[in-house]
């Protein structure tokens, strides 16, 4: 049997970036750090947010809410943070509050 995670379980920086996104519901984040596996905010990441026509451009509703399991997107990324430490996002896309893509920059190595 596998553990739910749900938002109240999650660590305060994760649960801030969960929240962040939530409120942006559609848009993206940059220049957001990530080290020892949680989310750095300072400094601040910037936040880019667009206005959909035809959609709710609100905070998501569900971000008043710490009940709730973990959608499997989330769970990804947070299994990314998990596995990769220490990463430099440079844009992490964000769709009706969820992560759908992220782009990393990595040093090249010889």
């Amino acid at each position: 049997m596998t553990n739910v995670v749900t938002k109240a379980t999650l660590t305060p920086a994760r649960k801030r970036l969960l929240e962040l996104m939530q409120e942006i519901n559609y848009g993206r984040i940059e220049k957001l750090h990530v080290r020892d596996g949680e989310p750095v905010f300072d400094p601040p990441p910037t936040v880019l947010r667009l206005f959909l026509f035809g959609k709710d451009n609100g905070p998501n509703e569900s971000r008043g809410n710490d009940g709730f399991a973990l959608k499997r997107k989330v769970a990804e990324l947070f299994e990314v943070f998990d596995r990769e430490r220490f990463l430099s996002i440079q844009e992490l896309m964000i769709d009706n509050g969820l992560p759908i893509r992220m782009t990393v920059a990595d040093e090249v190595r010889v």
